[in-house]
């Protein structure tokens, strides 16, 4: 069993950069889940201690020091809306964690084509992840997770399965945690209208560092490392920064930047905070209450609320 989860692991992390010369469908996996990873602008493939780890590197689950659970409620422009929830337990060598995230699109009004009123219609995203990390060697641990997922747009319905896989890394000594995953590698199960479409396949390469004497955590993520780019520099472009500060035991504040977001989002000349997210975290005892706000410039902002358990 573990030479199967180290293999897998590996192998998928390491896989060579391929499919995602077209649109791919389930855009929503590649949102960020909860308002920590979002105020560190999804900068999170090498955190530790943290159950929504099993949606960007199921690897990390090893390092989570008791169960653990998350939900968080994220509210998007117009009437759309999402949330997320996921628990995180060690049991045995292997620590486990299961969760969901969900997207809903609000009601929108269906026309013809020449825009005659027909009455509305909804659509939902919605994907389930159950994972496992095992401890490969000291500092040393890998991780896999499986996804089930649904989406809906009016009477068309889609299903998809798909998995993760990932390293993590940790170097105590110098302060330095390295982490690499794999996301969405998969196919549909059922298409909305026959034709099949990609899953939105993400590589992430991503370090956490803790400089020494310095109450912070400052973190340097790649994403889309298999997609098509020109030259080595443009497939590094879509990068995110974050630094997370330990002001106190109870209290953390967070800063990100997303370099992909403010490139692609910018609306003429003026591009404000876009790309730039904030937010803070305080803890309780064994309750952690967090909030994020995400900037998209002059299109405007998104707000995330989450609590998090240590039971």
């Amino acid at each position: 069993m573990n030479r199967w989860l180290t293999g897998v692991a590996i192998a998928c992390v390491f896989l060579s950069p391929r499919l995602l010369g077209q649109t791919s469908v389930y855009e929503f996996l590649q949102g960020d889940v909860g308002p920590r990873a979002a105020a560190l602008s999804g900068s999170f493939v090498s955190m530790m201690n943290d159950p929504a780890s099993l949606f960007y590197n199921p690897a990390s689950l090893t390092t989570i020091d008791r169960p653990r659970t998350s939900l968080g409620y994220f509210k998007h422009l117009g009437n759309a809306a999402s949330g997320h929830a996921v628990y995180a337990q060690q049991l045995r060598n292997f620590f486990l964690a299961a969760g969901v995230v969900y997207m809903d699109y609000g009601t929108m009004t269906r026309t013809d084509a020449s825009s005659n009123v027909l009455g509305e219609f909804g659509a939902h995203d919605l994907a389930f992840s159950a994972g496992a990390g095992l401890v490969l060697d000291e500092g040393l641990s890998a991780g896999v997770a499986i996804k089930f997922i649904s989406s809906s747009i009016a009477d068309y319905h889609s299903r998809a399965m798909a998995f993760d896989a990932g390293i993590l890394y940790d170097l105590p000594a110098q302060r330095l945690t390295l982490g690499a995953s794999i996301q969405n590698l998969g196919q549909q199960l059922k298409t909305f209208a026959g034709k099949t479409e990609s899953l939105p396949l993400d590589f992430r390469i991503g370090v956490t560092t803790r400089p020494e004497h310095l109450p912070v955590l400052l973190n340097l993520n790649f994403h889309k490392l298999t997609e098509d780019a020109e030259n080595i520099l443009e497939r590094f472009n879509a990068f995110s920064v974050g630094v997370e500060f330990l002001m106190s035991e109870s209290l953390r504040l967070r800063a990100g930047y997303n370099n992909e977001q403010r490139r692609e989002l910018k609306l003429g000349t003026s591009a404000g905070l876009l790309g730039f997210s904030f937010g803070g975290g305080l803890v309780v005892k064994d309750y952690q209450v967090d909030y994020a706000y995400s900037s998209l410039g002059q299109i405007g902002g998104f707000h995330r609320f989450g609590l998090a358990m240590a039971l």
